[in-house]
Order: C-alpha cells, then sequence, then structure tokens
C-alpha cells in the first residue's frame, strides 16, 4: 500500500512537539502493517493460551476520549492495544487524496453504503446532493434509530475526522449545571487548558476574517444578527488558519478553502491521529489495532476478555480473536460504548453492570435550519468550511440558543445561510438491548425534538422578522425548514456519577473505565469535543494516579 508525504503543516503546532511526536505522528500517518491492522512503534500484545491474546490495557474507539487515554497509559509505561473499528486513512485514493471532496463523494465518504447520506436531503426539492457509491469503509457513518440518527466518524481519530473543528469551551455556570460532581475550577484552571493545548486549538485573525471573502457568509449572518439585537462570538478550532491564510494565497494545497469537511480534510486540520495518538504511538507503548470491532466483553480470570471482529476493506470478517485485558478504557462514543455494555448487561456477561448504563442520552438539543436572504445580500461564492462563528443567545431564560454560523461552500454564488442550533433540551432518550439483532435500540420520539426545534424558531423568527426575510423548506426534505432527526452530538448512556463513579470508573465493576461522551448528561451546550477531551484528561490523571501507579 502507498503512504502520503507528511508534511509538519499537517501534523500539530510544531511548539507542541517534541522530535519524538513528530515520529509518531509520521507513524500513524504512514505505517500501515499486516494489512491495516496494526500501526505502532512496538507490539503491544503477547499470546497466551489458547489463542486468546493479552496486553495490560486496551482501549476501545480512537476519538477524543480514548485518544487522551491511550496517551496518558502509554507516557505511565502501560502496554495499550488501541482498537478501531475503521481503516487507517493513509493511502491515497485516485486522485491523490486521502479523503474525498464534500460536493463529489465516492466511495471513501461512507460507511459500507450504497449512497451518501448528508444532512441536507435535497436543493430546490431535487435530488441532486446525495450519490451513489461503492460500499466501502467510508469516514462517516449515519447511525438510524428511527425518529432520531447519529452522525460519527469511522476511522483511526474517530470523530475528529468528519466534524468542523468547532473548539468551544461551555459556559462555567452551565457545565456546572450538567456536571456538578466535577470540581469546576479543576476543569477551567487545569484540564481545559490541557486538552486546548494537546489539540491545538488556534484563534482566526479578526482582520483576516473582515477581509477575506471566504467568511463573507459568516459575516453576512453576524449583520443579520446583529440587526435584532443578538451577540455573536467568535469560536476557536483545531484547523491551523496559518495554513487556510496559505491556502487563500495559493501557497498551500486547499482543504477548507476547497469544500472539504464533511468527509475528511486533507490539510490543516489538527485531527487526533495528528495530536493525541501521535504522542501516543511516540512513547513506543501504544499499538493502534485498525478495521477491528469489540463485540462482547466477559470477565477474565484477571479482568476482562473482548470478542473482536477483524474485517477487510469489503466488510467481510476475516478473523475473529480474543482479547485478554486486566484494565479496559470504553472510547467507543455514546452510542458504541453503551451498547457494548448494554450488551453485556443484558445478556448475563456484566450482569452487575448498574441500572444506570443505556440512560441519560441526549443529541445536546441540535437542530439545522437555513434561511433565504434578500437577492442582494449575498453569502460568498468561496466559502470556508471551518465555522468561526456562533449566534450566542445562550442566556435567553426563556429559549437558550447558540448557534453556529455554518457554511454552505456550493462554489456558486447563493443566498442562502445554514445553521446548527445547539438548544438546552431538557428530553433525554434511552437506550435497550434487542436481543434479536444483537444491538442497542435507542428509544427517542420525534416529540422529543420539539423543545429544541421551539427554542430555535424562536431565535430565527427574530432575525427573520427584523430582516425581511424567511426560512428555506427545500433542503432537508418533507418541505420542512427545520431539521431534528439528526445529531453531530450524541452524548449520554453512561453518565458520570450514575452508571460510574465520579471519574468514569464503571460501578461494581474495577479495571472497567468509560472515557467518551457518553459520560455527558445528554447536553453541554456548545460544540461537545472539548469538554469530552478534557473531562477524559481529568478521569485519566486520577486513574493513572490511584489504580495503576498505586497498583
Amino acid at each position: 500500500m502507498g503512504s502520503r508525504p507528511v508534511f509538519a503543516h499537517d501534523l500539530f503546532m510544531t511548539s507542541y512537539l517534541t522530535r519524538r511526536h513528530l515520529l509518531g505522528a509520521a507513524a500513524v500517518q504512514t505505517a500501515a502493517v499486516l494489512g491495516f491492522t496494526r500501526v505502532g512503534l512496538s507490539s503491544a500484545s503477547a499470546v497466551e493460551p489458547p489463542a486468546t491474546e493479552r496486553a495490560p490495557a486496551v482501549v476501545i474507539g480512537s476519538g477524543y476520549g480514548a485518544a487522551v487515554a491511550a496517551l496518558r497509559l502509554g507516557q505511565a509505561g502501560i502496554r495499550t492495544v488501541v482498537l478501531e473499528m475503521g481503516r487507517l486513512w493513509d493511502t491515497p485514493g485516485p486522485d491523490g487524496k486521502l479523503f474525498c471532496p464534500t460536493i463529489r463523494p465516492d466511495r471513501r465518504s461512507m460507511w459500507f453504503r450504497t449512497r451518501t447520506e448528508a444532512p441536507l436531503a435535497s436543493f430546490l426539492w431535487l435530488d441532486v446532493v446525495n450519490r451513489r457509491i461503492d460500499p466501502y469503509p467510508g469516514v462517516l457513518d449515519r447511525v438510524d434509530h428511527g425518529d432520531m440518527s447519529v452522525y460519527v466518524g469511522r476511522g483511526v481519530g474517530g470523530g475528529s475526522l468528519v466534524n468542523g473543528g468547532m473548539a468551544v469551551t461551555p459556559p462555567r455556570d452551565y457545565f456546572s449545571e450538567v456536571l456538578p460532581q466535577v470540581d469546576a475550577e479543576g476543569m477551567y484552571g487545569t484540564f481545559f487548558p490541557r486538552a486546548r493545548r494537546m489539540l491545538g486549538v488556534n484563534d482566526i485573525d479578526p482582520a483576516w476574517f473582515e477581509s477575506t471573502e471566504w467568511y463573507r457568509y459568516s459575516r453576512v449572518s453576524r449583520a443579520h444578527a446583529h440587526r435584532a439585537g443578538l451577540d455573536t462570538v467568535f469560536v476557536p478550532n483545531v484547523y491551523d488558519f496559518d495554513h487556510m491564510r496559505r491556502e487563500a494565497s495559493g501557497q498551500a494545497p486547499k482543504s477548507a478553502l476547497a469544500g472539504e469537511v464533511l468527509y475528511g480534510n486533507n490539510h490543516g486540520k489538527r485531527s487526533v491521529d495528528k495530536t493525541y495518538l501521535a504522542a501516543a504511538v511516540a512513547t513506543g507503548n501504544v499499538t493502534i489495532e485498525t478495521m477491528s470491532r469489540a463485540r462482547a466483553i466477559h470477565r477474565g480470570r484477571e479482568g476482562y476478555v473482548l470478542t473482536v471482529d477483524r474485517s477487510d476493506l469489503d466488510g467481510k470478517v476475516i478473523e475473529t480473536k480474543e482479547i485478554a485485558c486486566t484494565r479496559l478504557f470504553l472510547g467507543a462514543g455514546s452510542l458504541g460504548t453503551t451498547e457494548l455494555l448494554l450488551r453485556a448487561r443484558e445478556t448475563g456477561a456484566l450482569p452487575e453492570l448498574d441500572a444506570e448504563v443505556g440512560r441519560g442520552w441526549g443529541n445536546n438539543g441540535n437542530v439545522m435550519t437555513a434561511r433565504a436572504n434578500h437577492l442582494w445580500d449575498t453569502v460568498g461564492a468561496h466559502q470556508s468550511t471551518m465555522p468561526v462563528m456562533g449566534i450566542n443567545d445562550w442566556n435567553n431564560p426563556a429559549n437558550p440558543v447558540f448557534a453556529e454560523i455554518a457554511p454552505l461552500p456550493m462554489g456558486l454564488e447563493h443566498w442562502i445561510s445554514l445553521y446548527l442550533a445547539i438548544t438546552k433540551n431538557p428530553e433525554r432518550g434511552h437506550f435497550t438491548y434487542d436481543p434479536a439483532t444483537d444491538s442497542a435500540r435507542l428509544n427517542w420520539h420525534r416529540s422529543q425534538s420539539e423543545p429544541s426545534v421551539r427554542a430555535a424558531k424562536s431565535l430565527f423568527d427574530r432575525i427573520n422578522r427584523v430582516n425581511g426575510t424567511v426560512y428555506r423548506h427545500d433542503l432537508f426534505g418533507g418541505n420542512r425548514a427545520f431539521a431534528d432527526d439528526f445529531t453531530y452530538h450524541p452524548l449520554g448512556g453512561c453518565v458520570l456519577g450514575r452508571a460510574t463513579d465520579g471519574y468514569g470508573r464503571a460501578k461494581g465493576h474495577p479495571g472497567l473505565y468509560v472515557v467518551d461522551g457518553s459520560l455527558v448528561p445528554g447536553s453541554i451546550g456548545v460544540n461537545p469535543f472539548v469538554t469530552i477531551t478534557a473531562l477524559a484528561e481529568r478521569n485519566m490523571e486520577r486513574i493513572i494516579q490511584q489504580d495503576i501507579a498505586a497498583a
């Protein structure tokens, strides 16, 4: 298999990297050993009877929380295997790029689909957005649960590969409301700054923002919000804004300025494979096994045993094996982690798991909407795909909303302003285990999205009224102005302090930990990945000190 060159600007801010980190980043990006199975600087497993591999620690998943766990375990000298069900994105396609364009998707776009499933279903009510594709382990998955679908990333790096990179720290008072048992002083003084530093969070230059054509769409929405008496705020990002400015001047290959986001960014984006996971592999103690799905957990002699299916790029299971470990860290995301634990409890493999497993799920109040501006109020033929501004009405006592001003890059001039609203929705769903399909099913009724729609409508009605604009009804299917049937921000299912103790330890199961967004009870008020990362940093520091170093 081929591999792409690794450029310094593709890896991480050099001020945060030692030479060893750079070697780790290069290893994650260019090493594909044993047929997409193993990435690392040393083996992390040893054979025990009869066909069971063994590792001191296993991390399931490779997104934000999982990446934190892998790095901190590696730094503590613990040999660790990371299991990722997606592929390592290190091999260019026919166009010479790792990821395909958003507006011209191919098989790299979606996880074993024959057709893409983008959030926008149509344009002018025409079915011109989604395309037929060949089945392949693509980078984005949309998991359907009836009235709610969930977008998740597939591949080494998880959701960090496919999100818009908005690195928002939640309002302190709302964080304390959601997670009252967590010391806010420690989070805001230590762990949020640590997470931001490791993730490579940076801010756009306000002067460049005001002058560049690539953010006209944001400036137009800002003006409309201000006319309605609403505040807007700049939002940090993990995309390298220095690289973006070089894109604009023709000095660097385009990615955010080439419409790339939904199906991955080829340049500029500091996804966790280039930050946390690169540093983890560089410790020499961490190995990543790809196309490896952890299917089941049961108790072992000295910890836990995983049943793992390894697949090829056609989706065929080519090997099923068992991996035993002393300590198991679940970072498969809200859906994946909850399903694994729920299956283990309901099948009797781990029957004493807490009754709260499967509960407290929410979609972070996500609602998408769009407005039709006046013909003279165009938003720009050229649009950066990295959002940098939001409408902040979170302090509204009746309908709190934080609305991302989202891009809609079409390669031609248009008049559509697009938004992803995050609302304070108190509704929660729960998962149940379905033995017929051996899967967890989310119980969420469409009516539970109504508080989110009501809050978003209140804000955008106000903007439309003042500016004389209207909603678009042609983009989301069903002639709807509000898309409330999908989420980018799944949270909950194994809530901190309920299904776990105050640091993510599964109740009654020593050595079993939850490190991802399933710990957050359904809502955090902003894009959640910085919170997930910081919470994992906090929890891992305590786990390393009390459970590992003291053992």
